[in-house]
């Protein structure tokens, strides 16, 4: 019972630093999202193109994010771009000393980066998977290629690619525990400062991951019903 206070709201407790770093999370998780999801789908595109060149690319990018440990990635991201930022800055005003680069930008920029990685993989293999049948019954019924693609492919590639996307979104999730080393006030760093001052780290480590089990238990669960709606008439036959 006396562990249960620590997670009141109030002066006794740790309970709003917890859910103000909980807000942070999913904040930067849902920014980081649409940055992957655009990101990742450039890449894709690329990466069925007729382009050479662009094909390369696609090969390069992915092959090189992947390869890099996400806490890496975040710390090239935030101190790379920070030093790219007060160069500019200098350049443009010498009398400026240093500008600080936001750790919650450089955690959506990283994440986003990691998640794009992947997720254009997710995205070419749903491509690559779609029945082109359907496009040449689209070719036939003389729809152009916006057409086909819009009302045709589209479609198609969303519902073979969600499960894929669903699982790298909830590992974004769990990769935004990232971010407490760059001193942004996150769930993790939120509980970090709770066991310096209460020295209890099972007990408020315990609470942390029971919120993030429940975080992912109800995104699973939106994610299972759209999956079920997207694959409504769909009959896989044996």
């Amino acid at each position: 019972m006396e562990n249960l206070v620590l997670l009141s709201i109030g002066d006794q407790g740790w309970g709003d630093e917890l859910l103000a770093g909980l807000m942070i999370t999913l904040m930067l998780a849902l920014l980081a999202l649409p940055v992957g999801l655009f990101i990742g789908t450039s890449v894709a595109a690329l990466s069925i193109s007729s382009s050479r060149i662009g094909r390369l690319f696609a090969l390069f990018y992915t092959t090189l994010i992947r390869g890099l440990p996400e806490l890496l990635t975040l710390f090239i991201i935030y101190h790379g771009v920070g030093l790219l930022l007060n160069q500019v800055v200098k350049w443009f005003s010498p009398n400026v000393k240093y500008v600080e680069f936001s750790p919650f930008l450089a955690g959506v920029i990283a994440l986003g980066l990691v998640f794009s990685s992947y997720a254009a993989e997710v995205i070419r293999g749903a491509w690559q998977a779609m029945d082109k049948g359907q496009k040449e019954a689209g070719i036939a019924l003389a729809m152009n290629r916006w057409l086909i693609f819009w009302f045709v492919e589209r479609p198609q590639i969303i519902r073979l690619a969600l499960p894929g996307l669903g699982n790298l979104w909830i590992n974004l999730l769990k990769d935004t525990a990232l971010v407490s080393v760059i001193a942004l006030d996150d769930l993790m760093r939120a509980a970090n400062i709770a066991v310096g001052a209460t020295k209890k780290p099972f007990f408020f480590y315990l609470s942390v991951c029971l919120l993030y089990w429940l975080i992912c238990v109800l995104c699973e669960r939106v994610l299972f019903k759209m999956e079920t709606r997207l694959n409504r008439g769909i009959h896989t036959g044996r």
